[in-house]
Formats: C-alpha cells, sequence, structure tokens
C-alpha cells in the first residue's frame, strides 16, 4: 500500500477532547437531574449519529429542542478547559509531511469551529483541505467525505482515513479508503475492534506504523 494522502479526524483523534465531550454531557444530564457517565462508559456508548447516543445516555429527546441541545453541548465544550492536543500530534503531523504524504481534515465539528480551532492550535498550514459540516448536529460526514474525496483527486487505494470511531471506519469503507482506527480518543479499543479496520493504541504507534509503510 502506497500512502500519498492522509485523511484525518480532528476531535478525539489530533485533538485530545474525550474528558471535555463527557463533561459537557454530564453537565447537560445534571441539569436535567439524569444520571451522568464515567469515562469508561462514555467511550462504551458515545457514536454517531449524536442523537442516538444522547437517546441511549437518557436524554428524552421527544420532550427536547434538539437545536437548544445542540446550542447547549457546545457552550459546555467549548469552554472546557481540558481540551488540549494529543501529546504527539504536533510531531506527527510534521514526520507525515516530511515524507511527503499531503493532509487533509474530515470533521463531524462545524465548520468555522474547526477551522477556528485548527488556527488556535497552529496546525492549518498542515492540511492541503478542511471539511467541516455546515451545522452544529453531529449527524455524520459521509456526504461531505465525498466532497473532499473529489478534492483531493487521488486514486482510492493511495488514501486513508485515521479516526478514533466505528463512524470514521463507516467513512472509509463508503469512501472506499484504507482506514486505521486510534484507540485514544472518544471510543474505546474494544469498540474499535469490532470493524475490519486496523487498531493502534496511539499517535507513536502510528508514526512507527507510517515509517514502515513509507519504507517499503
Amino acid at each position: 500500500m502506497r500512502i500519498k494522502h492522509i485523511i484525518w479526524d480532528w476531535n478525539g483523534t489530533l485533538l485530545d477532547d474525550t474528558q471535555a465531550g463527557m463533561n459537557a454531557v454530564n453537565a447537560m444530564l445534571r441539569v436535567r437531574g439524569l444520571p451522568t457517565l464515567g469515562l469508561a462508559h462514555y467511550r462504551e456508548t458515545f457514536g454517531f449519529p449524536v442523537r442516538d447516543f444522547y437517546h441511549t445516555v437518557g436524554f428524552r429527546l421527544e420532550t427536547e429542542n434538539w437545536d437548544t441541545m445542540a446550542d447547549e453541548f457546545h457552550r459546555n465544550f467549548l469552554c472546557d478547559t481540558t481540551i488540549r492536543l494529543h501529546t504527539q500530534t504536533v510531531a506527527t503531523l510534521e514526520y507525515v509531511s516530511s515524507v511527503g504524504i499531503s493532509q487533509s481534515v474530515l470533521s463531524a465539528s462545524e465548520q468555522s469551529i474547526l477551522e477556528n480551532m485548527l488556527s488556535e492550535y497552529g496546525l492549518s498550514h498542515f492540511f492541503e483541505h478542511v471539511y467541516g459540516v455546515d451545522n452544529l448536529y453531529g449527524h455524520s460526514k459521509l456526504e461531505i467525505g465525498q466532497t473532499l474525496l473529489k478534492a483531493i483527486g487521488l486514486p482510492t487505494n493511495e488514501i486513508i482515513l485515521i479516526g478514533d470511531s466505528l463512524h470514521d471506519h463507516e467513512v472509509a469503507r463508503h469512501l472506499d479508503v484504507g482506514c486505521l482506527l486510534i484507540a485514544q480518543g472518544h471510543q474505546s479499543r474494544s469498540r474499535l475492534l469490532q470493524s475490519s479496520a486496523t487498531v493502534l493504541s496511539d499517535l507513536p504507534e502510528l508514526t512507527e506504523w507510517l515509517h514502515r509503510v513509507a519504507s517499503c
């Protein structure tokens, strides 16, 4: 497999925001008098579409306003002080660039939020394309993935998608590109292993994997 382009997921993959995501959901549950989540439970239940996840953890969606819930989550999430890059994010992106592999971001985050965060962390220059969604709902990124694939303009067998969720594997299959999943984000390793994708522990292990591939 000759890799010429990597499509990165953002949340949980390059951005270490799993704790922040759980904190934001727990704040919403607490306001409604519902049981809160521990980190292990969160990682065993979180998924896409986010609406299904909310239903699973106890929100009474039949009585909720979905727009209000989306705004509430993002207000909680964006002010959370635990959000940071994964320790090896910058080093990994620098390595990928150094071996001549181009890079993009494909995220279920809203486009302006995504662009602002990439700029804030000084990462924008690593990516040829940055594709987020046009809403706060966390539905799916299948459709924008197709648009990104056209923009990349390479054969699908030269592209891999790297993410932290089963939805990333679903998107990769839909786009007919390779897939690697990193078990340091929003879903547990045991869940990721339910897919047919290669599952790695963290970004340092990914760098080792890419080095072996690039050396072949």
